[in-house]
């Protein structure tokens, strides 16, 4: 590390690529600052490549460490135009820009927007007429050695480097022009850097010495290698990986950089005063909120408070209880005063276009519906005086940000809202949102080991030791996992691992779009932030967080599914009920409550995870409110209160209140504090606390500001004349109990939720249980319509309704409808899952058949649907999965024909078409579809026809294949795929498992050792699950592992938090092999085996029979217990593992003898 130093020489790094040049740079911000004041300086620059990802963060940061922030980038200029997109011909050289001022900034995010949205070819690319256009206000340094006039340098082209100079010069003016001079010791620089000094003193252009820094110190050389390598998806032993020559592109001390150039030392000086030109400042907390426009030239504060005047006896009735005009007199003043109206009615206005387009909207979402406003305008529809949420928690007069409506639509929908708004405000006024993929701990272990050329289980060892547990730090990590730890100290390998793994931790992996996000400008968006693009659509590139900092107008469109299954329900019964509303069902059915208790949550929102149903079922709720806190409750930290809570609801004398004045707030969680909104309420009624203070409170003790949860409790019992704060004691509450209350609070506060939300969601919840309780055949046809791509889903749901006796009709060309239909007592299977068949063909199916009555035959259907989208992959897959069976026919006649009757109908309606029906045609040879007779063939074989049905479904319909070893399985030590799959699985990483289910895919790949391992992915009627045979196994039993064969796999179970659970194979076995020498778990009652306990078994030899079952009974009991075979022809002793199990052993007794098992 390099030593502190206290040089007083002028000297500013310039050229800096912090972790947002992706995967490239490794600057980290965080730990740049310290090593900025290390060097002695005092400025420092952000300039990145193409982008300005980092410039917010960076920002903030210098400041807060006393270091002058420098916002730039490093662009990428286009050899031609922006637009000029030919391969091998239009690249682009390096240019750094910094910004001297605002106007600076403004033209800098304009060039770097358009190199996005105009000139993207390979990286962003500005051009010189965009550089001619927005120059102004900005420093310019010709650049690395990928400068343009480096590269003519290096091309032996001094004139025409010459002339680039001179044109950058005249552009940007003299004093704002400066040749970059770099010495990173690479064989280029020996040619470069004589001829930019001597192109300096030729033409006057002034010097500036910078270092291409792209990591902190020369020690992290190696991290931005592996860093490199992640990007490129190279190891560090590939000769062919991308690598800097040299470890010199590190942040270097002054001294360093002026004994580099200590031939030309102004050009070292010279980057000080660049430094001090650059003045530019972000400016935070100002609002920049869209006009809204009113109608008719109204003022839009009249319009506002029409709209809140009149919503208000629209909710509330002519008799407006008048605390609730209060209310709304007093929210109305909040939102004028601290100037959000135009943000009130913008939200209000895209609603409101939603709701009159038929777009399902969510009741609200977050502490927005605590405010009457928004109810009475119809932004929400929770009322906050009947579940007593709390205004101040959405929009605190005392605490100045910007308020936050996150708003759910219909999934299919949203696009829909987020396009009006920019036909409203003007596409270049929106902008999605970007947000960064991230390394967390395991995965960058995991990228790292991977680089490093560490074995794969390995390194799966090592990162599996890292917890699952939220904002999991490598840090935390050691020193919560003693077994890491101890790995981490003794094992060099592992040690050079974590540390290198520390190093990219955290590190942004690439940029995405924020699945809701979007922002608002009242100029377009590239006026305040730059723009990137992604899927050709523009999004910021500053993120959330920093754009409400920005004081710019940030809305959420979120895509909730279960509104869009509502809506579905909701017309399907209309079909039958027209006079049916969701709006108007009864919030308190006792039926749907009961249904709840009994556990019948599977498709219920927010209430069908296992965990959800065992509370439903504990709870017995019995109204939204309780609905509302088992979602509050139900999450890491309050789930400790839950059997308090129920005890408390189950029996009202439990419940105690420390001070009568709790009672009022805690009723309604039976005396349990469960929500933000409780905590808000216990200050003001107990410690006299304004609202606003009393949330501005709640936030910091959840927020763990020590400091300020210390000094508040001295306030909170015994008050604060400054602060007009009366403190516990003067309102009647004992010092010990105001003591005892404050505990509890700090104890609770950070786990406390929001029951603004909680409420939204609790209502959402209620509705779909209803649904399904009254409507469950509508209700399940929906659930299955809104995951016809998930055929997973579907399955799971086709067997709910199996268990409430609902039968699932298979797929029909002359009953199906393109989603999940109701058809009788039953549900008739959607076309619109089977494969390879587009929505519109199955809706002009459906019209012909409307119009023409059922199809009769398949030529029937062939004529009358002409050639348009019906194509021969389609009427295959429809044959394929049954939905043609209704024209009485077998699956194998109709495949034999097909084709050739699609041939004829084609060639018939050409003929027509021609008008060619004449007397030579008419002789012609060219058969009719009504000369072709389906064959009578016999039908495919059972399993063929559920394997066809599984191609072009993704499930089974007729049946499914375990349904002939399932009763055999039954007492087994095989557990259902998807008891390993679930939410809540009991079972453990590396646990070994047995399972049985069909081989669905095996797909092979060499590894780096030139070993062979294979992928496969198996299925149950549960669940299906992804394995991992390595080599060894593969030599042993890769002849079971072929596609739609039945098996029993032993394998240990590997649960990683990036993936879904997967199992490494240890063993497998036929099915009906396993089922023939499985021992039945009831035939023999448990046996008690001691701990340590040791099974011999005594054989003949090893030739005999009775040792191919041993082997099969042994495989399918996995675990640590130990078995000793002895051979008595050779007196030869084998050891094995399993699980000593007391229906084994009585197997084996039967098998061998009782003398010959002996367990000791």
């Amino acid at each position: 590390m390099s030593e502190p130093t206290a040089n007083t020489r002028p000297f500013a790094h310039l050229h800096i690529h912090t972790e947002y040049s992706l995967l490239d740079g490794a600057c980290r911000i965080d730990q740049l600052m310290e090593r900025v004041k290390e060097c002695g300086q005092t400025a420092i620059a952000c300039t990145d490549h193409g982008v300005m990802y980092g410039c917010v963060q960076f920002y903030k940061a210098a400041k807060k460490a006393g270091i002058k922030p420098i916002i730039g980038c490093e662009v990428y200029v286009a050899t031609r135009t922006r637009f000029d997109k030919v391969n091998k011909i239009d690249g682009n050289n390096h240019l750094i820009l910094l910004c001297k001022n605002e106007t600076g900034y403004k033209n800098l995010i304009k060039m770097v927007s358009a190199g996005f949205v105009e000139g993207f070819y390979s990286k962003p690319r500005v051009d010189k007429q965009l550089l001619e256009q927005y120059h102004e206000g900005l420093i310019c340094l010709s650049a690395c050695l990928a400068g343009e006039i480096p590269q003519a340098i290096l091309a032996g082209d001094y004139e025409r480097a010459k002339a680039t100079a001179l044109w950058y010069r005249d552009l940007f003016g003299a004093e704002n022009y400066y040749i970059e001079l770099q010495d990173h010791g690479l064989k280029e620089d020996t040619t470069v850097l004589p001829q930019l000094i001597k192109l300096s003193r030729e033409t006057g252009i002034p010097m500036a010495a910078t270092n291409d820094a792209h990591y902190l110190r020369k020690e992290d050389a190696k991290m931005q290698s592996i860093l490199l390598c992640i990007q490129t998806g190279k190891t560090i032993q590939d000769a062919d990986r991308m690598e800097f020559q040299t470890d010199e592109f590190y942040v270097k001390t002054t001294d360093e950089m002026y004994e580099l150039f200590s031939m030309v030392p102004e050009a070292c000086a010279n980057t000080a005063k660049i430094a001090e030109q650059c003045n530019f400042d972000f400016e935070f907390g100002h609002t920049k909120i869209p006009y809204y426009k009113a109608p008719d030239g109204m003022d839009n504060q009249a319009y506002f408070e029409k709209l809140c005047w009149d919503g208000l006896e629209r909710r509330y009735g002519p008799d407006v209880p008048q605390a609730n005009i209060d209310r709304l007199k007093y929210e109305i003043g909040v939102v004028k005063t601290m100037g959000y109206t135009n943000y009130y009615l913008i939200v209000w206005d895209y609603i409101n276009f939603a709701k009159s387009q038929g777009i399902p909207v969510g009741p609200g979402r977050g502490s927005g519906a605590g405010s009457i406003a928004a109810y009475c305008v119809g932004i929400t529809d929770i009322d906050p005086i009947r579940y007593n949420l709390i205004f101040e928690r959405f929009l605190n007069p005392e605490r100045v940000s910007m308020p936050d409506f996150d708003v759910d639509f219909c999934y299919e929908r949203r696009q829909e809202v987020i396009d009006y708004v920019n036909r409203k405000y003007g596409a270049d006024h929106v902008a999605q949102i970007v947000t960064f993929g991230t390394m967390a701990a395991r995965n960058a272990i995991r990228d790292v080991g991977r680089v490093m050329g560490i074995p794969y289980q390995q390194v799966d060892v090592v990162a599996k030791l890292v917890p699952m547990e939220l904002k999991m730090t490598l840090k935390r990590a050691l020193e919560v996992s003693s077994e890491l730890k101890k790995l981490y100290d003794t094992d060099p390998q592992v040690t050079e691992l974590i540390d290198t793994a520390l190093k990219v931790e955290g590190m942004p992996r690439h940029a995405s779009t924020h699945a809701a996000g979007v922002v608002i400008t009242p100029e377009p968006t590239d006026y305040y932030l730059p723009l990137a693009t992604n899927d050709g659509l523009p999004v910021t590139q500053f993120n959330m967080t920093e754009i409400e900092e920005l004081g710019l107008l940030k809305m959420d469109f979120l895509g909730l599914r279960n509104l869009t299954v509502i809506r579905d329900a909701e017309q399907q019964i209309q079909a039958q009920n027209p006079g049916f509303s969701i709006d108007h069902i009864p919030d308190n059915d006792k039926e749907t409550f009961a249904m709840l208790a009994e556990g019948k949550t599977q498709g219920v929102f927010q209430l069908e995870s296992a965990g959800m149903t065992g509370v439903c079922v504990s709870m017995r709720a019995s109204s939204i409110e309780d609905i509302t806190a088992i979602v509050a409750l139900y999450r890491p930290g309050p789930m400790e209160s839950i059997p308090t809570f129920i005890a408390n609801k189950l029996d009202a004398r439990k419940v105690v209140y420390k001070t009568p004045l709790l009672e009022p707030i805690l009723k309604v969680t039976y005396g349990c504090i469960v929500y933000q909104e409780q905590v808000i309420e216990i200050f003001r009624t107990l410690g006299g606390y304004t609202m606003g203070q009393a949330d501005n409170i709640r936030r910091a003790i959840s927020k763990k500001k020590m400091k300020v949860i210390e000094a508040e409790r001295k306030t909170f019992v015994y008050g604060d004349p400054q602060q007009q704060i009366d403190g516990c004691i003067a309102r009647g509450v004992p010092e010990a109990v105001g003591q005892s209350i404050y505990d509890e609070i700090v104890a609770f506060a950070n786990y406390a939720f929001n029951k603004a939300h909680a409420v939204c969601y609790a209502v959402v919840s209620y509705q779909t249980a209803y649904l399904k309780c009254h409507y469950p055949r509508q209700y399940m046809a929906a659930l299955m319509t809104s995951v016809l791509d998930s055929a997973e889903k579907i399955a799971g749901y086709i067997a709910e309704c199996k268990e409430i006796g609902i039968e699932t009709l298979p797929p029909d060309i002359n009953h199906s409808e393109d989603h999940f239909s109701v058809e009788g007592d039953c549900i008739r299977f959607g076309l619109g899952a089977v494969k390879s068949v587009g929505h519109g063909l199955i809706r002009t199916m459906v019209t012909k058949r409307t119009e023409g009555g059922p199809f009769r035959n398949l030529e029937d259907f062939l004529e009358r649907m002409g050639e348009g989208e019906l194509n021969k992959r389609a009427v295959e897959n429809f044959i394929k999965c049954g939905a043609m069976d209704c024209f009485g026919c077998h699956r194998s006649e109709l495949l034999a024909v097909y084709e050739s009757m699609m041939d004829a109908v084609s060639s018939t309606r050409k003929k027509n078409l021609e008008g060619q029906m004449g007397l030579f045609s008419m002789l012609s040879d060219t058969p009719s579809a009504v000369s072709i007779t389906i064959p009578h063939l016999p039908e495919l074989p059972r399993g063929e026809l559920m394997a066809m049905e599984k191609e072009t479904t993704g499930i089974y319909i007729s049946g499914h294949p375990m349904d002939a070893y399932r009763q055999k399985l039954k007492n087994t030590s095989v557990v259902p795929i998807g008891a390993l799959l679930a939410e809540e699985s009991q079972f453990r990483d590396e646990q070994i498992v047995s399972i049985a289910g069909i081989i669905q895919t095996v797909k092979t790949k060499l590894t780096r050792s030139n070993s062979t391992m294979a992928y496969v992915t198996m299925e149950d009627d549960t669940a299906s699950i992804e394995m991992i045979a390595f080599s060894g196994v593969l030599n042993e039993y890769g002849g079971y592992l072929k596609e739609n064969t039945p098996v029993v796999v032993v394998g240990k179970l590997s649960l990683r938090d990036d993936k879904e659970p997967q199992v490494i194979v240890n063993r497998v076995r036929l099915i009906s092999d396993y089922t023939e020498s499985a021992p039945r778990r009831e035939e023999e009652p448990a046996q008690e085996i001691p701990q340590g306990s040791t099974l011999y078994l005594r054989l003949p030899n090893e030739d005999c029979r009775e040792f191919r079952k041993i082997k099969a009974i042994v495989n399918m009991f996995p675990g640590d217990g130990q078995v000793i075979v002895f051979f008595a022809d050779t007196r030869k002793r084998m050891g094995v593992r399993c699980m000593l199990h007391g229906s084994m052993i009585g197997e084996l007794k039967r098998l061998l003898g009782e003398e010959n098992v002996i367990l000791k």
